[in-house]
């Protein structure tokens, strides 16, 4: 990544949240190429997913890759990591030397289409620890991401997350904000989205 030409960055002003978003972390070239091998080199899988003694598919497809070793686990899912590729590294080496952090496990969603979602969650397994940073890149269609403050229901933020972009959730977030990405009944294509995060 240049220095020389610092990425464009917005910053949400919210209670007990530090957000950070880059529209254009990859160019529209490079970020096309890598959805393109995201969608054809990734183990995809679809996990039954229990709600209220209720069991059905999820409504997308994951994969967990990351270090020997830490598994990640939610929902009454444990997943295993496959071990890191060339094509997962490349992503990672990029969002590590702008976050100064040191990611051990990245979680894979594929959604097909719009009515592929994820419902409202924070990610604060106890195995992220506290604070943890989220470091979550986009590809394909472009789909919103909604939060909003558990208590203070006001607060509420809706991002549109681009091709090409990077989320970056830190501090008090996962602690005071859930989130989610609702269906929509628009015909969208598909969307890859790689959140990357440090098991301890």
């Amino acid at each position: 990544m240049n220095s020389l030409f610092p990425k464009e960055k917005i910053k949400f002003t919210v209670p007990d949240a530090t957000i950070e978003y880059y529209p254009n972390f990859f160019g529209e070239v490079r970020a096309n190429e890598l959805f393109e091998k995201l969608q054809h080199e990734i183990p995809w899988q679809q996990d039954n997913i229990t709600i209220f003694g209720k069991t059905h598919p999820q409504p997308r497809l994951t994969a967990l890759f990351g270090n020997e070793g830490k598994p990640y686990s939610y929902s009454n899912i444990i997943m295993q990591p496959n071990p890191w590729n060339a094509l997962l590294m490349f992503i990672k080496n990029e969002i590590e030397e702008l976050c100064n952090e040191n990611f051990t496990t990245v979680l894979l969603n594929y959604y097909r289409d719009g009515k592929d979602s994820n419902g409202w969650h924070a990610d604060n397994e106890r195995e992220l620890g506290r604070n943890p940073i989220i470091a979550s890149v986009s590809f394909g269609a472009e789909r919103f991401f909604h939060l909003q403050h558990n208590s203070i229901k006001e607060q509420k933020l809706k991002i549109n997350l681009e091709h090409g972009s990077l989320l970056i959730m830190k501090g008090e977030t996962q602690h005071f904000w859930k989130h989610q990405i609702p269906k929509t009944a628009k015909p969208i294509g598909s969307r890859i989205n790689a959140t990357f995060r440090i098991i301890k």
